[in-house]
C-alpha cells in the first residue's frame, strides 16, 4: 500500500500557485527526500498532507486515509517534526515527553523515547539549557509517540553541526528500520543523498524529478563525468571529442575538458582522444552530487520556463 498518495494536487493562493497538479506515490516503508527551492511548495504540500491548509483541487491519501475528510485518522498515525517547533524552557525533557504520552493516551515510556534519540542522559535537564541539535531530537521523540506509521520530517538538519547531522541519519535510519515510512524535506542534500532511497524535486510548485539518485543520475548528462587535462584546449578539441562514440557532450570547464560518457567505456573514450584528437596529459572521474543533480532539474525547468 502507498503511504502517501497524491493525484493532480493543487493550492492557489490568491493569484499564487502554490502547488499545481503534483502527482506523487511515496511506498510504505521508504525513506523519502521532497527537494526545491525556497517557495518551490514543499510547506504547503506538507500541510495538506496533515489537513492544515485545504487544497484547491485534487485528491490527497496517506495511510489510506483521506487527508482532507480523515485529517485526525492521519495524524494518529503520523509523527511530525515541523521547521517551526517549539519546546518549554522551564520543563524537563522527561516532562515534555510525559505530556505528549498523557494527551495522546499513549503507554510508552518515556526515558525508552529518549533513549532512542539519544539524550536520555538529559532527561530531567530544562530543555532551555539544551543545545539546537538536542532540542530537535526532543521533539523528534515528541513525534515517535504513538509509534506512528509515517514520520513527516521538515528540513531536519537545518542549524546542526556535523556531528548532530549524523547523529539525525543514524536516528532516521533506525526508526525506518522499525517499519516506520519517513518522508523529509530539506535544503541539506548530503543528509538526502545519505539516507534517502528515492527523492522528489519540485520547482515552482511543479515536480520536475523523482526517482532514486542512481536514476537522476542516469536521466542526465550529469553522472559519472570525466575531467581530461589535455595539450591543447580550443574550440576544435571540443567538437572533435564531442563526436567520438560513446561521448554524450564535451565542454570547457576551468580550463580542462568536461566529457559525459555513455553507452562506453570511460577508458576506450580516453584512448580516443589522446590517440585521435590531442595528447591527455591527466584526467580523473567525477560522479555528481545530489546537489548537482538538484542545480540541473531546477535550473532546467528555469530556462525553460522564463
Amino acid at each position: 500500500m502507498a503511504a502517501i498518495e497524491i493525484v493532480g494536487l493543487t493550492k492557489r493562493f490568491g493569484d499564487v500557485v502554490a502547488v499545481n497538479d503534483l502527482e506523487l506515490t511515496v511506498q510504505e516503508g521508504e525513506i523519502f527526500g521532497f527537494l526545491g527551492p525556497n517557495g518551490a511548495g514543499k510547506s504547503t504540500t506538507i500541510d495538506i498532507l496533515l489537513d492544515f491548509v485545504r487544497p484547491t483541487s485534487g485528491t490527497v491519501r496517506v495511510l489510506g486515509h483521506d487527508a482532507q475528510a480523515e485529517g485526525e485518522a492521519v495524524r494518529r498515525k503520523t509523527g511530525v517534526l515541523p521547521d517551526a517547533y517549539h519546546v518549554y524552557d522551564r520543563l524537563s525533557g522527561r516532562r515534555h515527553l510525559e505530556f505528549v504520552v498523557e494527551m495522546k493516551d499513549a503507554d510508552e515510556d518515556p526515558e525508552a523515547l529518549l533513549e532512542r534519540v539519544r539524550i536520555a542522559d538529559a532527561a530531567d535537564r530544562k530543555a532551555g539549557g539544551y543545545s539546537k541539535g538536542m532540542r530537535q531530537r526532543l521533539v523528534l521523540a515528541m513525534a515517535l509517540v504513538g509509534d506512528p506509521d509515517l514520520l513527516v520530517l521538515d528540513e531536519p538538519s537545518t542549524g546542526l553541526d556535523p556531528n548532530g547531522a549524523r547523529e539525525m541519519r543514524e536516528i532516521i535510519r533506525e526508526e525506518n528500520d522499525r517499519g516506520t515510512t519517513v518522508f523529509f524535506s530539506s535544503h541539506v542534500m548530503e543528509q538526502v543523498e545519505a539516507v534517502c532511497d528515492r527523492v522528489a524535486i519540485v520547482d515552482r510548485g511543479e515536480l520536475v524529478a523523482v526517482d532514486t539518485i542512481e536514476g537522476l543520475r542516469d536521466a542526465t548528462d550529469t553522472g559519472e563525468v570525466l575531467y581530461v587535462y589535455v595539450e591543447d584546449l580550443d574550440d576544435s578539441v571540443v567538437e572533435q571529442v564531442a563526436r567520438i562514440d560513446g561521448v554524450r557532450s564535451a565542454a570547457r570547464e576551468d580550463g580542462r575538458l568536461r566529457v559525459s560518457v555513455v553507452d562506453a567505456s570511460k577508458f576506450a573514450v580516453l584512448h580516443a582522444i589522446d590517440a585521435e584528437v590531442t595528447p591527455v596529459r591527466d584526467f580523473s572521474v567525477l560522479e555528481s552530487s545530489l546537489e548537482d543533480l538538484f542545480v540541473r532539474y531546477t535550473n532546467d525547468v528555469q530556462e525553460v520556463r522564463e
